[in-house]
């Protein structure tokens, strides 16, 4: 019996955003390219978007004029990713990124019930691999955030790349961004 090999399309951001101009996906479609593939983005329940919005109120008081804090659009990391992050804090203001998405993001924070596993190997070795230097996961299954440093070249790691330095901080505890070393969030304020 003849076996044959699964193939798969790797796309580029480019055809990406082609297909997205040309409406090849339906309206309210949720996805997003990362490392060249298609992913159907996790659905929504009421802790996660709880969760969104807690964290999109904390950034956006601690970051305040200069920045913009972004929910679930699009960043162009590279030539074949674009992830849509749950949040992103890039600088500049909303008409800055009128013609082109954002790839300078400061801070990137996925809040994660199922895709937990999925955000920390594949979506953190992307992120280090952009050089993004802090990335935070809502770990919501723990009621803890998880902050990833220090982006390091690490070939066995999905995407080459992965964080050297993470710390998981509980309710109780403050959390500093890069970006605004002077601010401290309570973790218990990002959690539903």
């Amino acid at each position: 019996m003849a076996v044959s090999s699964v193939r798969t399309k790797h796309w580029t951001r480019v055809e990406y955003e082609r297909l997205i101009d040309l409406g090849a996906f339906r309206p309210g479609e949720r996805l997003e390219l990362v490392g060249g593939a298609l992913l159907v983005r996790e659905p929504q329940g009421g802790p996660h978007a709880t969760a969104v919005g807690l964290v999109e109120d904390a950034l956006r008081q601690v970051f305040g004029t200069g920045w913009t804090v972004r929910t679930h659009s699009p960043i162009a990391l590279d030539a074949d990713s674009e992830p849509e992050p749950d949040v992103a804090v890039v600088p500049g203001s909303r008409r800055d990124h009128v013609h082109t998405h954002p790839s300078d993001p400061v801070l990137i924070v996925e809040v994660a019930e199922s895709s937990l596993a999925f955000d920390r190997a594949e979506k953190g070795s992307l992120y280090a691999r952009a050089g993004i230097a802090d990335f935070w996961i809502v770990n919501l299954p723990d009621r803890v955030l998880e902050v990833y440093r220090d982006p390091v070249v690490a070939p066995h790691s999905p995407y080459g790349h992965r964080y050297r330095a993470t710390i998981t901080l509980g309710p109780r505890d403050t959390a500093s961004p890069l970006a605004a070393p002077g601010a401290a969030l309570l973790v218990a304020d990002l959690l539903p």
